[in-house]
């Protein structure tokens, strides 16, 4: 039976006390960063206090003015005493999809990518739904809060930014949350946020993306070597997409050790998750929605696989993991790519 957003919100509720400290974990991206600052509204005055924490190093321009903007206060995972909180819970991600938020046992997870089966006192996963921020929107509106113009201009830019202006995967629901948001935002905020979402130092992966990209029949792959933080793999696949021979991008990069590999469609009989949970979920971490994904993997890991000091050899790998794991491999493809004879 489907529950209201009334009785989900009252048995969210049910799982605090008015002494507990809560710790809210996440993944920091505008999606995740806008759902814990609902949570903690939702929480004010219900519980003792509530710490925002992240498990990433936040480097994307985006978020960092997000956060600057909208006064977010967020502490990073490793300055954390996880002895000092007495519930938590993981929002916009779920406990494996990186290895920092498996420090805690989590009393809720309300996220809307697909389901990885973690049990938890307090279950909300909607994969259907294009940004975790609609469905906190439906938890405010349940508990008839009105949001503050900072918070409201938060979900509204998550919304956007994780629909891509409703490009992606996304509901009805979605649109419902994102007019109720547009009604309390700061449109100039959050047209100031968008806007900058690029560095200066960020000009040189553009310039590596397009000397060394292989492109061919709609499908775009480039590897940058190293990179200054993976987000910026994100940054470079969404500006291939933009280009309108372009069906697919896959662009991969390596920083802290691992390797980063995000996938981008334009959603037309495609999934971007199972393709990258099928090339590479026995490595690490892969998966994601239909056009857009993501493949997480220690270099340690790689040993013996690939050669990843060999940028060449690494791209070619790559290539060979997306093509022989999809349903229908482009023979002609693999072949033209990988100069095989």
């Amino acid at each position: 039976m489907k529950l209201s957003a009334t009785e989900k919100l009252r048995r969210f509720y049910q799982i605090f006390l008015k002494h507990d400290r809560v710790l809210v974990m996440i993944n920091a991206d505008p999606d995740a960063i806008a759902s814990a600052m609902a949570v903690k509204r939702l929480l004010w005055q219900k519980v003792s206090g509530v710490t925002l924490s992240h498990v990433n190093i936040i480097k994307r321009p985006d978020n960092l003015e997000m956060i600057r903007l909208l006064g977010v206060k967020l502490t990073y995972v490793s300055e954390l005493d996880g002895n000092a909180f007495d519930r938590f819970v993981i929002l916009d991600s779920q406990p494996n999809h990186h290895e920092a938020f498996a420090g805690f046992v989590y009393d809720a997870v309300i996220d809307h990518h697909p389901d990885t089966g973690y049990s938890s006192v307090f279950r909300d996963i909607r994969p259907e739904y294009g940004a975790t921020a609609s469905i906190m929107t439906e938890y405010l509106r349940a508990a008839k809060i009105r949001p503050s113009a900072k918070l409201a201009t938060a979900l509204f830019h998550a919304i956007k930014t994780d629909t891509r202006n409703f490009e992606r995967q996304a509901l009805m629901e979605d649109v419902k949350a994102f007019q109720f948001l547009f009604r309390h935002a700061n449109i100039h905020l959050a047209r100031k946020i968008e806007r900058a979402d690029l560095r200066l130092d960020f000009l040189k992966y553009f310039q590596t993306a397009l000397k060394e990209m292989r492109m061919h029949r709609g499908r775009v792959f480039v590897h940058l070597g190293p990179v200054v933080n993976p987000d910026v793999c994100v940054l470079i696949a969404d500006f291939l997409m933009r280009i309108c021979s372009v069906k697919w991008a896959i662009v991969s990069g390596m920083s802290d050790s691992r390797l980063s590999i995000v996938f981008r469609n334009d959603g037309l009989r495609k999934d971007a998750g199972k393709t990258a949970k099928s090339g590479f979920g026995h490595l690490g971490s892969a998966g994601g929605h239909k056009s857009m994904a993501r493949a997480e993997i220690w270099l340690a890991d790689l040993e013996g696989t690939t050669d990843c000091q060999d940028a060449k050899v690494l791209s070619e790998w790559i290539i060979q993991q997306v093509e022989t794991n999809q349903k229908k491999p482009d023979v002609a493809f693999k072949k033209e790519i990988l100069g095989l004879k």
